[in-house]
């Protein structure tokens, strides 16, 4: 124990009077469970690097900042999953092998004693920062590192992945198809009106019972949880994905710090594109505190979210990890709620957080978009959720049990709605996902450029989503299910397909009342079409109105008279994507951020 002590007292200098003290810092850490070495950084705000110098100073240990230029040697090959827990490798410096080691405080503790049986062992041992130590491993890990992000899915799951099914074939022959069933179905009441009533039903009517199914599923009560004690909280990892917004990095760190959890239990990880310089110097100058490291993707198409995502993966050291966007600020209790309800559900493999647009108040375009947010997370998800079904898992504040990810193989780097694909894996692999009683908020694009871009993407990966899972259709519903495969279809392809069919009927009536010819002249067509676009506007309407009013926004319903405008601007963008589907299919337009107001 007067080892323990003395090292406490020498970690801690000045900032430690007396052995009275050091003894309650380190029965604090150790109650915690963590590390009284993070512990004492943490609690007192020095930095791990200094922390550590000074506990190899305490063991008259030599230490560098940084590994020394011109080792010579290899290290020997290492399992990528097993990378965040290395402490220890073996070069050679000049004439000597030398042991460059980042201990933890029992590590430090071990040493010291075998210093004073073998004084020689000095000469070979070499201390370095924590995260000097991480950063040189991931730099000799790059390459395989890249390769696993960029193939680990497609070697893992060797089918309904981007990379292999989205051949130039592939992707002409949907849009062909596209157009043919838009064609028909628009056509249907000129030509071959038996057998095409179906086709409309399928794609006009099954999407809005859908939403008005779920408008009559009840919310299911749940208990309030209570907090475990923070021994009882397992390490969680944060991965914050950057491209280019240096602006969010403050708002990020005081949103990261606002979070109800241990602090010595955060793996908190800002994964910065090589080529956006700005921003991995602003998150450097803010490096030091144990929690946070970055994590550096360098420039290798595609270049898109969840490649960097999954080069990242590797590196978490938590049971469980969330993704976070550069404009999300989580509540405080987002992730005990989500590791308490892991522990209770040990089949549960992911949550999916409410996420909450704040500024649906800043002109019509955001409060469309905010509704929208509204019906889909907290309407929507949560019946889906609660019917066993497969459910399109938005981008950010998404769950997961570290270790299930990594076994599917992580998110697919070359699908741009990775979200809604990895959703769709997980119902095919039958793994429960729910949604999370906990809010994320987020900032909806303010102009249309900004909006058009991010749309196009979305409508996009979500024809990459269709295709891929649909290339052995026999398979999809061996492993789904007959029931969840035709709600993938009437979801995915009705979020393609609704829009523009919307648009056509509504322009083709509108034409209709501009030539003088009556709408309700005993056709059946006109009627059923007419029918149509009052139940696709009602259902959307309705389940807009659920959703606002359990967001407490619902002085935002007055805007939602535009949705036939918003409908028609989706349609430009599923238009947009189309043609990006043949032409560049794995582009990735970053939605520009900036800070959200108040935070």
């Amino acid at each position: 124990m007067s080892d323990a002590l003395d090292l406490i007292r020498v970690v801690l200098g000045t900032a430690c009077v007396d052995d009275a003290q050091a003894r309650a810092l380190l029965e604090d850490a150790l109650r915690s469970e963590t590390d009284p070495l993070i512990h004492c950084a943490i609690v007192f705000g020095i930095s791990e690097a200094l922390a550590t110098q000074r506990a190899a100073d305490w063991a008259g240990l030599a230490f560098f900042e940084k590994v020394p230029q011109g080792l010579v040697g290899e290290i020997a090959p290492m399992r990528l999953e097993n990378l965040a827990g290395v402490r220890l490798f073996r070069m050679q410096v000049l004439d000597r092998a030398v042991d460059f080691t980042a201990p933890d405080f029992l590590g430090f503790l071990r040493l010291k004693r075998r210093l004073r049986e073998r004084p020689p062992l000095r000469q070979s041992i070499c201390v370095l920062p924590p995260a000097a130590l991480r950063d040189y491993l991931t730099n000799l890990a790059a390459p395989d590192l890249i390769v696993a992000a960029r193939q680990g899915l497609s070697q893992r799951w060797p089918y309904a992945v981007a990379q292999i099914e989205l051949t130039g074939p592939a992707r002409w022959s949907f849009a062909l198809g596209l157009l043919l069933l838009l064609t028909m179905a628009l056509s249907a009441p000129f030509i071959a009106e038996t057998w095409l009533l179906p086709v409309a039903l399928a794609l006009l009517v099954a999407p809005a019972a859908i939403r008005l199914a779920a408008l009559s599923t009840p919310q299911r009560p749940l208990p309030p949880p209570q907090r475990p004690p923070d021994e009882e909280l397992p390490i969680y990892s944060i991965l914050i994905p950057l491209h280019n917004e240096a602006a969010m990095v403050p708002q990020l760190f005081a949103a990261m710090w606002a979070l109800d959890y241990p602090a010595g239990r955060l793996d908190i990880k800002f994964v910065v594109e090589a080529s956006s310089h700005a921003t991995i110097a602003v998150v450097q100058a803010r490096l030091g505190d144990p929690r946070v490291s970055l994590v550096t993707v360098p420039d290798a198409a595609p270049r898109t979210k969840p490649k960097a995502l999954d080069y990242a993966l590797p590196l978490c050291k938590g049971e469980h990890v969330v993704v976070y966007d550069a404009e999300d600020i989580p509540d405080p209790d987002q992730l005990w709620k989500a590791a308490l309800r892991f522990r209770e559900q040990p089949d549960l493999a992911c949550q999916q957080a409410r996420l909450l647009i704040d500024n649906g108040h800043r002109g019509w375009l955001a409060a469309l978009f905010a509704a929208e947010y509204a019906a889909l997370f907290s309407v929507l998800l949560p019946a889906l959720a609660r019917w066993r079904l497969p459910i399109p898992l938005g981008g950010t504040s998404n769950h997961f049990r570290v270790a299930t990810l990594r076994q599917i193989g992580g998110w697919d780097a070359f699908n741009v709605t990775e979200d809604a694909d990895l959703g769709m894996r997980l119902a095919r692999l039958r793994l429960r996902v729910e949604t999370l009683a906990s809010n994320t908020r987020e900032h909806a694009p303010l102009n249309l450029r900004n909006w058009r871009g991010q749309r196009t993407r979305w409508m996009k990966g979500w024809m990459q989503t269709f295709i891929v899972h649909n290339r052995n259709p026999g398979r999809l519903v061996a492993e789904m299910g007959w029931g969840p495969t035709l709600v993938f279809e009437v979801l995915v392809l009705g979020m393609i397909v609704a829009p523009l069919l919307h648009c056509g009927l509504t322009i083709g009536l509108a034409l209709q009342l501009a030539m003088g010819t009556p709408l309700f002249d005993g056709r059946n067509w006109a009627v059923f079409y007419s029918g149509v676009l009052v139940l696709g506007y009602a259902s959307t309407f309705a389940i807009i109105t659920l959703g606002l009013a359990r967001t407490r926004n619902l002085r935002l319903l007055g805007t939602q008279l535009l949705l036939p405008v918003y409908w028609l601007l989706i349609t430009g963008a599923t238009l947009n994507a189309l043609r990006e589907l043949l032409q560049r299919p794995f582009y990735w337009f970053k939605t520009p951020h900036d800070p959200v107001e108040g935070a």
